[in-house]
């Protein structure tokens, strides 16, 4: 973070980041997921989570083991569960499972009606 200052233990880093208005602080957690807008989530299982507040700014830094999931939130079951129950098609139960946020009895209820 600041070149040449390779020799300065960590406690004198913090000291000298809190002087400048630089906090930083470990979060313990034992998951860190982020939901992006099309709906996949990345999830970070055994984070290690650092919080730096800088100027009333927070700001994170978060490592360790990555995963992806698709931004389905229902499986191929789902839909032909919702299909069987309602007597429909499998594009139409996808398309109201899509609708209902992957909700299995609200998606039934709706093609029920």
């Amino acid at each position: 973070m600041f070149p040449g200052l390779g020799g300065i233990n960590p406690k004198q880093m913090q000291a000298m980041m809190k002087q400048m208005g630089i906090n930083q602080e470990e979060i313990d957690a034992a998951e860190v997921t982020i939901k992006k807008t099309d709906g996949s989530k990345i999830i970070i299982e055994n984070p290690s989570v650092q919080r730096i507040t800088m100027k009333g700014q927070s700001s994170f830094q978060i490592a360790g083991e990555i995963r992806e999931e698709s931004g389905e939130a229902f499986s191929e079951e789902d839909i032909k569960l919702v299909a069987e129950k309602t007597s429909c098609s499998i594009a139409e139960a996808k398309k109201t499972l899509e609708e209902t946020n992957g909700d299995i009895a609200e998606a039934i209820m709706k093609l029920s009606a």
